[in-house]
């Protein structure tokens, strides 16, 4: 009884993974376009990406040069970034480009939280009062009270608006 095709149990088998061309150029005209995202950034943003120093001067330099140094520029933060772990960076990009719709989910909420208030009264104050103790109390029951008269008499809600900006100073300011 011969073994020639059977390996003994102790042999592992590598598994090779081949990759093709066009997907290792396509890996790294991603990395490329993300370095171009991140030159794009203004100085403060920049600021929030986890960048080492070699690629950070690599950065800068892109964002001075103009035309086709621009381009070879791109293409070397691409080779670079091929060297680093892409992770932390485009999550940190992700959380700078949805900053937007996050300031905007946390406004709808306030608005909710203020039309709650008008509807409530005292009961939703006190909640407010649980999460802010330097809440001014007086303040907050005088608005609901003129919000609730403005709507009542079809006046211009200008209360209505008062409470919306006071909730923010408390909310937004943590």
């Amino acid at each position: 009884m011969s073994r020639k095709n059977k390996k003994a149990p102790w042999e592992e088998e590598e598994e090779i993974i081949w990759v093709s061309k066009s997907e290792m150029k396509r890996d790294m005209e991603e990395l490329q376009r993300i370095g171009e995202e991140i030159a794009e950034l203004k100085p403060n943003a920049l600021a929030k990406i986890p960048l080492d120093d070699e690629m950070l001067a690599a950065i800068k330099d892109a964002q001075r040069f103009k035309n086709e140094a621009r381009r070879r520029q791109l293409q070397y933060i691409g080779k670079l970034m091929r060297n680093i772990d892409v992770e932390p960076i485009q999550a940190a990009l992700d959380k700078l480009k949805n900053k937007h719709s996050q300031a905007t989910v946390e406004l709808k909420k306030l608005e909710q939280k203020r039309d709650k208030l008008i509807e409530n009264g005292d009961s939703m104050i006190n909640a407010i009062l649980v999460d802010h103790p330097d809440a001014d109390r007086q303040r907050l029951r005088q608005l609901v009270r003129q919000a609730k008269k403005e709507k009542t008499q079809e006046k211009p809600a200008k209360a209505y608006r008062e409470i919306f900006q006071y909730l923010k100073e408390l909310y937004l300011e943590d």
